[in-house]
């Protein structure tokens, strides 16, 4: 398979990112470098971008698709969660615009080996970064039942939490889970008929659920936004592409705390805390994709664009 990336709200990005400007901008989930050529190609050499991602396929084809901009694109293989770090040893001080698109990308999912797909019978891995050891199947055959049941209802929003949870612990104890399809079928016994006819496929909540634990998606997603702010010159602005309500809810929750940072008691004449601003919200709503974008890219369907203004240095 070739690893493939058409950008989801192309022109709501770049128009809040402006690259035209010119200067140093972060692509913190690079993919296949859809978003990276755009912004590339409107730096039209002005500046630089650099992608990072935690898949070493993704690095890869980005870098060939991104080639002809020669020094003006910086791959790096890491974790946008780590991006104070990653900038510090490129010796770059603050960045002028970030994108974070925190899809899981289209090779991925459609990839039968990687495991990210409830359509595909495949190995239990879900791996992003493929060198990372924790896979979808040690999740699935070591947490305990209340540990599965905590994952299932906090990161997947699945109702039917303590019942999954029980039938993988049952399923596991005759032999370990392997493979998509089992998970899939578990789920499936799991959940009762009238339910299954509700909402989609039945194990959507599920694999979401395991795949953002096996990841670490969430857990440290509010101060990698603020992180991002924090690297960003004045001026400079942040965007953050979001697939379901939980992430959609941490960035918009970030962006009011950053917006206004201030702790004193709603009733309290003036501020004596002291906080001030640090960013300019641009999304009082968050940006989502017209009828024709969904028909051509029907991925873009479930996308939500937040952006922020940085307003001040730290």
């Amino acid at each position: 398979m070739e690893f493939s990336h058409i950008p989801i709200l192309p022109e709501a990005c770049l128009g809040f990112l402006e690259p035209q400007r010119g200067g140093t901008f972060v692509d913190c989930t690079l993919g296949g470098g859809g978003h990276a050529e755009l912004v590339l190609r409107a730096l039209s050499g002005r500046g630089r971008l650099i992608g990072i991602d935690r898949d070493s396929e993704a690095l890869r084809a980005a870098a060939k698709r991104l080639e002809p901009f020669g020094e003006h694109f910086v791959p790096v293989k890491g974790n946008f969660f780590e991006l104070p770090h990653i900038l510090q040893t490129l010796g770059i001080g603050a960045a002028d615009g970030i994108l974070a698109d925190l899809g899981v990308s289209s090779y991925q999912l459609d990839n039968p080996e990687r495991g990210f797909s409830y359509h595909q019978d495949a190995p239990l891995d879900m791996r992003m970064d493929q060198s990372a050891s924790l896979t979808a199947a040690e999740v699935l055959n070591t947490y305990s039942e209340r540990e599965l049941t905590r994952v299932l209802r906090e990161w997947g929003e699945e109702k039917w939490a303590p019942r999954i949870a029980k039938f993988i612990v049952k399923a596991r104890e005759e032999k370990p889970l392997a493979r998509t399809g089992e998970l899939v079928e578990l789920v499936r016994a799991a959940i009762p008929a009238a339910a299954r006819r509700e909402g989609g496929h039945p194990a959507k909540r599920t694999f979401q659920a395991i795949r953002i634990e096996v990841n670490g998606e969430l857990s440290g997603l509010s101060q990698a936004v603020e992180q991002m702010v924090g690297c960003l010159n004045p001026g400079g602005r942040v965007a953050v592409l979001t697939f379901h309500s939980l992430e959609d809810r941490i960035v918009k929750q970030t962006f009011a705390r950053l917006q206004n940072p201030c702790t004193c008691p709603p009733d309290a004449p003036v501020c004596v805390c002291g906080k001030k601003p640090v960013v300019r919200v641009l999304t009082k709503k968050p940006v989502t994709a017209d009828e024709d974008e969904v028909e051509r890219n029907p991925r873009a369907k479930s996308a939500k664009l937040r952006a922020a203004e940085k307003l001040t240095a730290d």
